[in-house]
């Protein structure tokens, strides 16, 4: 049963792919709830089926079975074009690699999502909330990693979405700029109250989580709650 505060909610999902006469199974029996405003940690090895429950949640596949809701809309059964609003309307994505256009400054990178957003914020605020204010007139090559990582964060809050959904945020990244991007993401989270999702198979992620959900085989293995979260920048491995 959902709650008011429930923006998230899993129940019996599977997703099987089918390459000619191969079958893999995904995802089987996922069952799950998230809580509007939490930061959340899908933690798992490779193969173990966070990045197909992502995407599934972000609209990006669809589930072969089981039902899947974001707050009191039903995504199973949803149009393409309706999964595309819900996208748009909604969700925030940030992946392993930047996806930026090389082409654009920071600020004409972030831009782009406010001209098909509804109630955007501002460019500059977005970059500002990143860390970025005195590179925004720079080109991606002109950045490093980390920065263009921010980048990518700027854009994807830009539209001032609900929830924000990172699969692997840090894989590219070494230690300290990859905690420095776990540092945006959390004030993302903190100060806008936006749910965040974040995939990892690095266990000492899971330490900044609200929530811990441990995934193995497309299975949910177990789920932890932490009565004290710390800060990345208190993270080692």
């Amino acid at each position: 049963m959902a709650t008011a505060s429930t923006i998230f909610r899993a129940q019996g999902l599977g997703k099987t792919y089918r390459t000619g006469e191969v079958e893999v199974r995904a995802l089987h029996g996922v069952d799950l709830q998230i809580a509007a405003g939490e930061f959340v940690v899908l933690l798992g090895p490779s193969g173990s089926g966070k990045s197909t429950l992502l995407n599934i949640l972000g609209g990006l596949d669809v589930p072969s079975g089981g039902e899947v809701w974001f707050a009191d809309h039903r995504l199973t059964g949803a149009s393409e074009a309706e999964l595309t609003t819900y996208r748009r309307e909604h969700v925030g994505f940030v992946f392993q690699f930047y996806n930026l256009i090389p082409s654009l400054t920071v600020r004409e990178n972030v831009a782009l999502v406010t001209d098909i957003a509804e109630n955007p914020m501002p460019v500059d605020e977005a970059i500002d909330l990143v860390g970025l204010t005195p590179r925004r007139d720079h080109f991606p090559a002109q950045l490093s990693g980390g920065e263009q990582q921010r980048v990518a964060i700027a854009r994807a809050i830009a539209k001032r979405p609900q929830v924000l959904l990172c699969d692997e945020p840090t894989g590219a990244l070494d230690y300290q700029t990859g905690k420095l991007v776990l540092e945006v993401i959390a004030r993302i989270n903190r100060e806008l109250g936006t749910t965040a999702v974040v995939i990892t198979h690095n266990a000492a992620i899971a330490g900044m989580a609200d929530t811990v959900i441990h995934l193995g085989d497309g299975t949910v293995q177990r789920i932890e709650r932490n009565a004290h979260k710390i800060s990345p920048s208190e993270l080692s491995w």
